[in-house]
């Protein structure tokens, strides 16, 4: 159930054309467990600042159990530049909090990762948890097939690894959407978890469902509710 709430943060994502096109967006989500009765709910935000950058929040509930996630990042040219990432977790399992900061000047990722110091080597195109999900979006709108980014992961980093499957059609409270269907590669000899995604065409690829199946073959999936990408209401047909 932790992970479950945890994977969502990660997978909320935020709509986007293009990487130059960034838009103000809210959007709430539903998810459900099929083992468990039980369902939980979130809410993502995007707004920009008035110096420019963009500051992006998640909130998830789930019976006990609450996770916040807030990223600020600017966007230079076409890369994603994360300046600071904040999370925290209570409620279920064990607690957690992560701050860290993105010094592009120097090249380092600093701040505290459940309590531990995080000293990081900061490299072109690294990322938080948060921002890879902006660069997900745009290689899918861009038309690309398979897709890696580095995310930093604590004292490291992890590489992630995506493929696009095709085009598909998911229906949402907010009615039939036309979807691209992404799934998250990973070794089948290391790791059984499957993990799929689909992201609204029409509406700045927006993610609007996200299954995922675990390796004790638990399964919950995450559907839209409602949202609004520059103001005008997700609709489907």
């Amino acid at each position: 159930m932790r992970r479950a709430l945890l994977f969502a943060c990660a997978l909320f994502a935020l709509p986007l054309a293009q990487a130059a096109d960034l838009q103000p967006f809210s959007a709430s989500y539903t998810a459900d467990w099929k083992q468990l009765p039980m369902s939980g709910s979130a809410e993502r935000s995007l707004s920009k600042n008035a110096n420019g950058s963009w500051t992006l929040n998640f909130k998830a509930s789930m019976l006990v159990a609450s996770l916040t996630e807030e990223s600020t990042l600017k966007l230079d040219k076409d890369a994603l530049l994360p300046q600071s990432y904040r999370f925290e977790r209570g409620g279920l399992g064990k607690a957690k909090k992560v701050n860290l900061d993105f010094d592009w000047t120097t090249k380092m990722v600093t701040g505290t990762d459940r309590g531990d110091p995080v000293k990081v080597p900061l490299n072109t195109g690294m990322l938080d948890k948060s921002t890879y999900q902006l660069a997900l979006q745009r290689d899918v709108a861009a038309g690309k097939k398979s897709m890696s980014y580095q995310v930093v992961e604590g004292e490291d980093t992890d590489t992630y690894d995506f493929r696009v499957i095709g085009p598909e059609k998911v229906q949402t409270k907010a009615g039939s959407v036309d979807a691209i269907k992404v799934e998250r590669v990973r070794d089948p000899t290391q790791n059984k978890r499957i993990t799929e995604m689909w992201f609204a065409k029409d509406w700045g690829y927006i993610l609007v469902a996200l299954r995922q199946v675990e390796t004790d073959g638990k399964e919950y999936n995450i559907m839209l509710q409602d949202g609004t990408v520059d103001g005008k209401a997700v609709k489907g047909s």
